[in-house]
């Protein structure tokens, strides 16, 4: 089982709102809004995407993570090197 799974209805949801928000941004590129504007709900749309990763990692954390230390061996460190590089990847971003 995903770490998400328990969440994925909010999970799904928030994403329909990111994906209203992108379709918000196409239509105010048609109708020649103001770049400021524009930049603002740019701004909005990353934000809620950094929001629902950081949610998805802390399932994954608490989940995935947690279950493969309490086995230990190989796999623990896998998933402890796959968290941290996925925390890297979002650091940086």
């Amino acid at each position: 089982m995903a770490g998400h799974t328990g969440t994925k209805n909010d999970h799904l949801r928030r994403l329909r709102r990111i994906e209203g928000q992108a379709r918000g941004l196409q239509r105010m590129v048609e109708d020649d809004k103001y770049c400021i504007d524009i930049l603002t709900q740019v701004s909005a749309a990353t934000s809620a995407l950094q929001s629902f990763a950081l949610s998805l990692l802390e399932g994954h954390l608490a989940h995935c993570v947690a279950e493969a230390t309490v086995k230990g061996g190989p796999e623990a460190q896998a998933k402890i090197k796959e968290a941290s590089d996925a925390i890297a990847r979002l650091v940086r971003s």
